[in-house]
């Protein structure tokens, strides 16, 4: 079968799996139009939403099979023109443990000034320049309380920070049990937060949901964290807070476009601490997400795929 593995960054698909047996391509650059590239493939890898399946891609390859995805969930696979196309979706498992761990990173860094003090002490810059924020007795607001919101919490506390919660359908025992205080509202989340971090599904409902009116919210002294979507958060109200610092600062991991295009204003703002969608980029996830995917291959080849995508049929 002739496999292409897409968006292949680190260039490590073939050293975390057994491929043997299958005609396998990597691609390691992201290719804005990959069909060209496509048009041979009977089966394509791809790592979670870095390169969307949309309809008019899924119509130009016509001999496609299988797609497989990292992870069981791909918003930017149009999994009703797969089907129509008679292309089988298959998945892989994925630790929930990683994104977690990026959160608390990218509070840390924003709360000890990381990448400034660093910088200065490999440039030759000054001896300490900046104060930190202490963790300990500030008010960490979590936006959704699934299996990531509630690890980062159970740090949160840890750390001796009030913990805050609160999603649409969030209800008092499930954050009494975790010794979490639920907020009645997005709004009062937001006000009384010192660490907003956001971890939500993207979804019609989710989509937008930290608006100008929502951010406004936020003290100016509050850091804003998004390892989630960066659609859950409107992207040109986070632009106005941050660039009129009405907010200290913000950690973020996702972006609309990935890779992030140079001339981007975010990257330019001193008070973004960015990574580059890091949150499950880690060993185990890897070798997790590529043997499983050459497990769906071999379960394809044998007319009995396994870890179908919903409406993958």
């Amino acid at each position: 079968m002739r496999c292409v593995v897409l968006d292949d960054y680190q260039g490590v698909a073939l050293a975390n799996a057994d491929w043997s047996g299958l005609d396998v391509t990597v691609v390691r650059d992201h290719l804005d139009d990959p069909a060209q590239a496509l048009a041979e493939a009977e089966c394509v890898v791809i790592m979670r939403e870095r390169t969307p399946f949309t309809a008019s891609l899924f119509a130009r390859l016509s001999k496609l099979r299988l797609l497989i995805t990292s992870g069981m969930r791909n918003a930017s696979i149009d999994l009703e023109a797969a089907r129509e196309h008679g292309v089988t979706v298959c998945g892989t498992g994925s630790a929930k443990t990683p994104p977690a761990e990026l959160t608390w990173a990218l509070i840390l860094g924003l709360a000890r000034h990381l990448a400034v003090e660093n910088a200065a002490f490999h440039d030759g810059g000054p001896w300490q320049s900046t104060v930190g924020v202490d963790l300990a007795g500030a008010t960490l607001g979590l936006v959704g309380f699934g299996h990531l919101g509630k690890a980062v919490g159970r740090v949160g506390k840890a750390f001796g920070m009030d913990v805050v919660a609160w999603s649409q359908n969030l209800t008092p025992d499930r954050t009494e049990a975790e010794g979490v205080r639920l907020a009645s509202s997005l709004h009062e989340l937001l006000g009384q937060s010192d660490f907003a971090s956001v971890h939500l599904v993207l979804s019609d409902r989710t989509r937008g949901l930290l608006d100008a009116a929502a951010l406004a919210c936020l003290k100016p002294s509050a850091f804003l964290i998004n390892t989630s979507r960066a659609a859950v958060v409107d992207q040109v109200a986070l632009l106005d807070v941050l660039r009129d610092n009405r907010i200290a600062g913000a950690g973020l991991d996702v972006f609309e476009t990935e890779p992030l295009p140079l001339g981007d204003e975010l990257r330019t703002l001193p008070n973004v601490l960015a990574t580059p969608h890091l949150g499950y980029v880690t060993q185990a996830n890897y070798r997790a997400y590529f043997q499983e995917a050459v497990e769906d291959v071999h379960a394809f080849l044998r007319g009995a795929p396994i870890r179908e995508l919903a409406h993958s049929r």
